[in-house]
């Protein structure tokens, strides 16, 4: 087995994606540290990975404190032995357009995102770095951190934070032999499950079907179980050179995300004035502004969703 004899935690693991990227983990022959805030959920995760042959423990408590952090570090450990694989899904959302997003909403999905993110890593590198083996960070981002997305103030703030992070860890680390990539997966979940537009997709899954190709190979996207093979390869030996990447996966379809990059350079003597720029814009600027939010295309007739 390909991760035989590593140690993974995987927050946010106690059901959907992060449950399926523990499963995966396991099923690969690592050992599982899951989490949950939810007791129950966090133990019928454990008994799953165990019902494959495989071995897990669970932490249950929020991401987010640097308390948690170390707790999970200490159960891996503690329990198998050392850690290899940190995977940092947890998160909540808390949407709402701008002028109603509460100090509240921000700061709760901030915290659980993008500070969980941080003191998760920091105290599982720290792990790493002492034992001298290297290691593998595997952060999850989102569509919505890459384009933005209406509503989502907080969370488009908290994955952008995610991908920024990343990459500075990903220089940060490497001479300690540990990587640190971002997954930007694209899976039937909750919350695609209240979008009209995947209905279709969602049904075929809840019914044991098939996904339609128009929702796996066009728009990239699929089940939990389509990111986890992902997540279990960046955790291997096999993605050693493998850092500093932002890989997006869904349905039958993946994704390299490009770093950011100028659209366009121009230069002026002088610089670039009020005036110069009123003159200039719509010629030489005006047309590589660039897209905001994600665009689908029309859904197929027999995909759309009935008329109430």
């Amino acid at each position: 087995m390909s991760l035989d004899g590593k140690v993974a935690i995987v927050t946010g693991s106690g059901r959907g994606l992060g449950l399926a990227y523990a499963q995966e983990l396991a099923r690969q022959g690592a050992s599982v540290v899951v989490n949950d805030v939810d007791a129950q959920t966090a133990a019928d995760a454990v008994a799953s990975i165990q019902a494959l042959g495989g071995r897990a423990a669970s932490v249950v408590a929020p991401v987010g404190p640097t308390e948690t952090a170390k707790q999970l570090v200490a159960t891996a450990v503690e329990t198998f032995g050392r850690l290899d694989i940190l995977v940092t899904n947890a998160g909540v959302l808390r949407d709402t357009v701008l002028w109603k997003m509460s100090d509240e909403d921000f700061d709760t999905v901030i915290n659980v995102h993008l500070r969980g993110t941080f003191t998760t890593v920091r105290e599982a590198v720290l792990q790493m770095r002492a034992a001298g083996e290297g290691g593998r960070v595997i952060c999850i981002g989102s569509p919505t951190g890459q384009r933005g997305n209406f509503g989502q103030t907080n969370y488009a703030a908290a994955k952008a934070g995610i991908v920024g992070m990343t990459r500075t860890w990903a220089l940060e680390l490497k001479r300690a032999g540990i990587t640190a990539n971002t997954v930007v997966p694209v899976a039937a979940t909750a919350m695609t499950a209240t979008v009209p537009y995947f209905a279709a997709a969602v049904q075929a899954e809840t019914n044991g079907e098939p996904m339609p190709a128009f929702f796996r190979h066009d728009l990239g996207f699929g089940t939990a179980d389509d990111v986890a093979g992902l997540i279990a390869f960046l955790g291997s030996d096999a993605a050693a050179g493998v850092t500093g990447q932002v890989i997006g996966v869904g349905g039958d379809r993946l994704q390299i995300w490009t770093h950011p990059e100028a659209a366009l350079t121009a230069y002026r003597e002088g610089g670039w004035t009020y005036d110069a720029l009123v003159d200039a814009w719509p010629a030489e600027f005006a047309g590589t502004m660039q897209s905001v939010g994600e665009r689908f295309p029309e859904l197929p007739e027999e995909f759309k969703p009935a008329a109430s």
